[in-house]
């Protein structure tokens, strides 16, 4: 391994040593996507030879891909991990949150009110993500500890200074933190890594044949529940995930990377950002922080 993914990793450890030291119940959010499986790995290699001291809390929006939800299973069993799964279909059927209708209707903003709900519900004082300062222009605005108010909403104004990293997550009754251990890693560091060290992902990043169909010069998966307008076709296609979601926001890249090494060329190579195909990103300029600042991851 490169000295700099070293010094990522270490930091990355040392970040996981004081959610749990700084921390009564934290919970790692995973969603099937590579940050989230670079998370669990850091983390077993964090608290080795002991598991895992928190559980993993996955926000299923019903419209998830398969294949992350079966690597999601096959990860928990493997590593003898503890899953929280808060349901966006369970938040839609009570009444709290309304589904959206139309072409571009998604559930990924629904998932907003149901993982305030599962941090409640679980008593979470501390949700570990895999965000990355470099995804996107409100992600660059957090700190390592991201403090949230009593009703779970992010203010860029209220972030506490980590000089030397030092991390202050003190907070009132009822607050609680998102804490982001690679924030730090570029999309390319990710790939490295992986590489480097041997981890498994879904098949959903590497090449494979996909009906899907191009909104607005974005490839998205066809699922029945897809809303097409009347130019869109389906059409069979060579695609991979750069990262993913909810299927009706997470856009394809066309593709034949099969490979790791072919992925890192590629990526190296693009001038296209990581987010710049997720569908979600493009309901307004400020889409991302509008959602972070509601409570979104």
């Amino acid at each position: 391994m490169t000295s700099h993914l070293k010094a990522l990793e270490n930091e990355s450890i040392f970040v996981f040593r004081e959610i749990a030291a700084q921390f009564q119940n934290p919970a790692i959010l995973f969603s099937g996507g590579k940050d989230s499986i670079v998370l669990v790995h850091l983390a077993l290699k964090a608290f080795y030879p002991t598991k895992i001291p928190f559980p993993l809390l996955h926000i299923d929006t019903g419209h998830n891909f398969q294949e992350a939800l079966d690597f999601r299973d096959d990860l928990v069993k493997e590593h003898g991990l503890r899953l929280i799964v808060g349901s966006v279909q369970e938040t839609i059927d009570s009444g709290k949150v309304v589904e959206e209708t139309g072409y571009n209707a998604s559930r990924n903003k629904l998932q907003t009110v149901t993982l305030l709900d599962a941090i409640e519900k679980n008593k979470i004082d501390a949700a570990v993500g895999g965000g990355r300062r470099d995804e996107e222009k409100a992600r660059a605005k957090e700190r390592f500890f991201s403090h949230r108010d009593e009703f779970g909403q992010w203010n860029p104004k209220n972030q506490r200074p980590e000089l030397w990293n030092i991390f202050n997550g003190r907070k009132n009754m009822g607050e609680h933190f998102r804490v982001f251990p690679i924030s730090n890693w570029t999309e390319l560091d990710v790939w490295q890594y992986i590489y480097e060290e041997k981890i498994a992902l879904p098949s959903l990043y590497y090449t494979h044949i996909r009906e899907a169909f191009c909104r607005n010069g974005v490839w998205l998966a066809y699922a029945p529940f897809m809303n097409l307008k009347p130019n869109e076709k389906v059409e069979v296609k060579q695609v991979r995930c750069r990262t993913v979601g909810d299927i009706s926001c997470t856009g394809l890249t066309l593709s034949k990377a099969n490979n790791l090494e072919d992925i890192i060329k590629e990526i190296a190579a693009t001038r296209i950002t990581e987010r710049g195909s997720r569908w979600d990103d493009k309901r307004s300029e400020s889409a991302m922080e509008d959602r972070k600042v509601e409570g979104y991851f």
